[in-house]
This record gives C-alpha cells, sequence and structure tokens, in this order.
C-alpha cells in the first residue's frame, strides 16, 4: 500500500511540475495580470512566514492548497480581513463541507478594496462630482479526495475578475495540490500549484473613441467608432513545495514548523519559514520570515497569535491576529475568524 502512494505521488509531482514549467517563461516584476493573486489572505499562514503548504489543515487551505481540504477533520467557516498597503483592504471568506471524512467541497471569495476617489478632469480639477472605484475579485470552487489516511489530492476552478472604473477584465483559472504524510514522524509534504489559465485583456465603454480615419479627404465620416485595444497579460502562475513537521509533542504543548518554496512566474523563487508553538490547544503563538533569498524584498519577519474562544455544542470558534513587516511600506495587519462543527 505504501508503495502504491508514493507511485501516485510521484505522477502527480511530474504533473505539477510540468504545469509550472510550462508557464515560467517570464520571470520578471511587473509582467503577469492580476498580482492580487499573490497576497497571503490568512493571518495563520502569514504569521507563519507563508509557509503553509504542507500544513493546510483549516478552510484557507483553499487557497495554499485545496489538496488537502479532505484532511481536514471537520467543516469550517472562516473569515478574514487584511489592512493592505496604501489603504486597501483585502477580504476573504472560505467555507470547507466534510461530506464523509474522504471527500470534502469547499468555495472562496477573495476581494481586494481599492476604495474609491472623485473624478477630475482638465477643466474640472476640484472634482466633477461622480466618484471612480476599482477592485479585484476571485470566485473559487474546490473538490479534494483522501486515496488513504496520508494521502490527498483535489483541485479548484476560479472566476477572476479585475475591474477599475468602467473597464474590467476576466479570466478563469484551475489550482491543483496535494499533501502526504510520510512515516518519519508524520512529516508532511505538500505541493501545489494555482491560477493555470487564460491571459486577460482590460475592456470597458472608456475604450471606445470616435475617431477620423483620414482627416485629410473631404466626405469622411467623423463618428466611427473605434475600440482602443489593450495587451494581453498571463496570470501569475505559482509553484509551491512544503515540508511541516511537529518537532515537540507533549500533554501541554505542541511545536510545528514548516518550510515552503516557492517558484512564481513574474519574480525571483522565495523560500519561506515559519513556527507556531501552542498551548492546550488554546493559545497558539506563531512566528516566521517570508521571502527569503528574494532581492530588494520589503517583506521580512512575521509574527502573530491565537486563539481558540469556546467549544460549546460541537462548535469551536478561533481567533487569529498577525503583524507583518513590509519595510518602507511600514507593515500590514490581518483578522480573521472561523467556526468548525
Amino acid at each position: 500500500m505504501l508503495n502504491k502512494e508514493y507511485f501516485k505521488i510521484i505522477w502527480v509531482a511530474i504533473l505539477l511540475l510540468a504545469l509550472a514549467g510550462a508557464g515560467s517563461a517570464q520571470d520578471k516584476v511587473g509582467t503577469t495580470s492580476a498580482p492580487f493573486l499573490g497576497i497571503s489572505i490568512a493571518p495563520r499562514a502569514t504569521a507563519m512566514g507563508g509557509a503553509f503548504t504542507a500544513v493546510a489543515d483549516d478552510a484557507t487551505a483553499l487557497y495554499y492548497n485545496p489538496g488537502a481540504i479532505s484532511q481536514m477533520s471537520s467543516s469550517q467557516a472562516l473569515v478574514s480581513h487584511t489592512e493592505w498597503l496604501v489603504g486597501t483592504g483585502l477580504n476573504w471568506v472560505g467555507f470547507v463541507l466534510n461530506l464523509d471524512g474522504s471527500n470534502a467541497i469547499g468555495v472562496s471569495f477573495t476581494n481586494l478594496d481599492y476604495g474609491e476617489e472623485e473624478v477630475t478632469t482638465e477643466s474640472q480639477q476640484e472634482g466633477t462630482g461622480e466618484m471612480w472605484s476599482a477592485s479585484d475579485i476571485s470566485i473559487g470552487l474546490s473538490y479534494a479526495r483522501s486515496f488513504t489516511d496520508r494521502f490527498s489530492i483535489g483541485g479548484s476552478v476560479k472566476y477572476i475578475e479585475q475591474k477599475i472604473w468602467h473597464e474590467k477584465s476576466t479570466a478563469f483559472a484551475a489550482d491543483v495540490g496535494l499533501i502526504f504524510t510520510t512515516a518519519f514522524n508524520d512529516m508532511k509534504l505538500g505541493m501545489s500549484i494555482s491560477n493555470f489559465g487564460n491571459e486577460m485583456r482590460m475592456e470597458g465603454e472608456d475604450l471606445l473613441r470616435k475617431i477620423d480615419i483620414d482627416d485629410e479627404t473631404i466626405g469622411h465620416n467623423e463618428t466611427i467608432v473605434g475600440n482602443l485595444k489593450t495587451d494581453k497579460w498571463p496570470l501569475p502562475l505559482f509553484f509551491r513545495v512544503g515540508l511541516s513537521m511537529y518537532v515537540l509533542e507533549t500533554t501541554f504543548t505542541k511545536m510545528l514548523v514548516a518550510v515552503d518554496a516557492v517558484r512564481p512566474t513574474d519574480n525571483s523563487e522565495i523560500i519561506n519559514v515559519g513556527g507556531e508553538f501552542s498551548v492546550y490547544d488554546i493559545l497558539f503563538l506563531r512566528a516566521g520570515y517570508k521571502s527569503l533569498f528574494r532581492d530588494e524584498s520589503e517583506e521580512g519577519l512575521t509574527f502573530g497569535m491565537g486563539l481558540n474562544i469556546s467549544q460549546v455544542g460541537g462548535v469551536a470558534w478561533k481567533f487569529d491576529y498577525t503583524y507583518a513587516d513590509f519595510g518602507i511600506l511600514d507593515y500590514i495587519q490581518m483578522y480573521s475568524l472561523s467556526v468548525s462543527f
């Protein structure tokens, strides 16, 4: 049985590597659309430096590794909010339904809100009274199956939209992931690939312009409408490989450590490391370091804590908070509340 499990893992790993290689032609900042897809959505994972691919034991696995949701011991709903950079806000909602202990489905919603601002023109520099806004959203549907108590695989399909005033761009993408518990101290191995989909292009009414094809010809039509064609940009593809293991387990305390290697198509490779120390499974203290080995990265140290608030009638509530250093961009704070049943 164990040999069969290893055989499955090898083939899936080959598939993930092939998909990652297919999308890795570009490795530059600013060469992809929808960069919000690379923002960490979970306080717990972020506090652990983003090293969560092989942990992925709550609803945020929908983002980091959808193949792990079938290994969750219960169903869970989770809501998180991030006070993101320059006054923007990232909101995420996820729900995982454990069907029978071996199969699970999940849905997720991500929204990056840029706020709104009054429209100004060259002639009305104090404002026209009209407001403009921008936002990014992603809606995902996920499924995972556990083939044994040590190996599971799953994936997601997602609708992605970016909007600024009257223009928007849409795309569809897929994620796939797996998680495997090894025989070595129950160390976990996780792998995932995210955002494998089509390119995005901005379209909208503000790109329609009346044009004069030949202004030197008499009798031409000045009411012809032209559509300004914008460039297409690929989605940011992320390939993640992670390890996690409990290095300390006593009656009252546990210590979990994790490390991830992340290869994005729009930047250089990084290593994320982190740990979580828990007391009575009630209080959780976390720390990590994000984006190791990336030149001129503003990300770095992360800290956080979690608290199991109560468990009444088989329902457990949990609150998580994270503080992450962003260098010259100051810091970000993240909050989440989850309920498991």
